[in-house]
């Protein structure tokens, strides 16, 4: 299941330390957004480990997070990993010293260069696991066959702004293509001519590649990463030592650190749909409308003239009269309203309570 015809094993790793801080007041630090159930009674990151059901076996899984979120990941992940499946960040410091630490630790536990991993965060929406699954298997015979980092795209279906985009140079075999270029998350007219063009693909964040060839690229264009690496892989069982190399690593994502420098990259198209869960207006693609608005949950609703709202308000009975695309979210502690075109706006709410309300975050 997760060894290919005998020429190379697949191993999942799932990125799972972020904040989700635009999901607030749901998603808190004490209980980020992956282990919300947002779309199902499964938590995002439970979600996330089904894709990977009969397809890459558990004792080929891991997660990466962060020591405070232990419990949490525990608990979503229980007979969903490898015994030894829980790899742990001593800090939040972007994803390139994230994936640095997870190789030395795979490394340390008994893989080998030559393995396969494929790399993913805990928090999109996938619903077609088949589709998925083909993607990612595709993805993985190019990246051994070729040596190369191969990112997954997603054809993109609307201008978003919200995304980094990945210009497909030559197609290089079967639905494989060269990585032109990444672009920034482009201003709306722009974003409109990459949608137009049919040479761009959202940038999902996943990636698959041989352990070896993410070194080798680490070494050759993240030099001040790399130099910690034989540190980390000594370190691991150490907390008290690991905590202290990590700190020294700069703070980096894998797209500035190597993505975007190494020639090496290569693009497959998803075969699936997708949504990154960045924040509540996300919900309305992957919830199902009622009377023209997306309750992900609420004891009873009544809407009068109302419509393409979001509503989140476990356990009361909501009613919205004359109120078209908002946010409504409220729990025990708080309520939350906002222009679904301002759902990026959130996160500010977070930034002001860190300072005068720590406790309701």
């Amino acid at each position: 299941m997760s060894s290919f015809t005998g020429l190379f094993n697949l191993y999942a790793l799932v990125m799972a330390g972020g904040k989700g801080t635009r999901f607030w007041p749901e998603s808190t630090e004490k209980k980020p957004k992956q282990y919300l159930t947002l779309i199902s009674s499964k938590t995002l990151l439970e979600e996330t480990y089904e894709r990977f059901e009969n397809f890459i076996a558990k004792d080929h899984r891991y997660v990466v997070t962060v020591k405070e979120q232990e419990e949490l990941c525990k608990r979503s992940s229980v007979g969903r990993i490898a015994g030894d499946g829980m790899i742990f960040e001593p800090s939040g410091r972007n994803t390139g010293p994230c994936i640095l630490v997870s190789l030395a630790t795979l490394l340390a536990r008994g893989l080998t260069e030559k393995d396969v991993l494929a790399i993913v965060p805990s928090d999109h929406v996938i619903l077609n696991h088949k589709g998925f699954q083909n993607t990612i298997k595709k993805a993985a015979f190019y990246a051994h066959n070729k040596q190369n980092i191969v990112t997954i795209g997603i054809t993109p279906h609307f201008p978003h702004t919200g995304f980094g985009y990945i210009e497909k140079g030559e197609m290089v075999e079967g639905e494989a293509f060269k990585v032109s270029r990444f672009k920034e998350k482009p201003h709306f007219e722009l974003a409109k001519e990459y949608v137009a063009s049919g040479k761009y693909l959202w940038n999902a964040g996943m990636f698959v590649a041989p352990i070896g060839v993410l070194l080798e690229e680490f070494k050759k264009h993240a030099p001040k990463m790399f130099e910690h690496f034989e540190e980390l892989k000594k370190a691991v069982g150490n907390d008290a030592e690991m905590k202290k190399v990590y700190e020294r690593i700069p703070s980096d994502s894998i797209d500035y650190a190597i993505m975007e420098k190494s020639t090496r990259v290569s693009v497959v198209p998803a075969n699936f749909d997708w949504n990154d869960m960045g924040s509540w207006d996300a919900l309305s693609s992957v919830v199902e409308e009622t009377h023209g608005n997306t309750v992900v949950k609420a004891e009873g609703s009544f809407f009068l003239n109302s419509a393409d709202n979001v509503v989140f308000t476990p356990n009361r009975f909501v009613s919205l009269i004359n109120m078209d695309k908002h946010i409504v979210v409220a729990n025990d502690k708080v309520v939350l309203v906002a222009p679904v075109k301002d759902a990026q706006e959130i996160k500010k709410v977070v930034e002001h309570l860190k300072k005068e309300r720590p406790d309701l975050i």
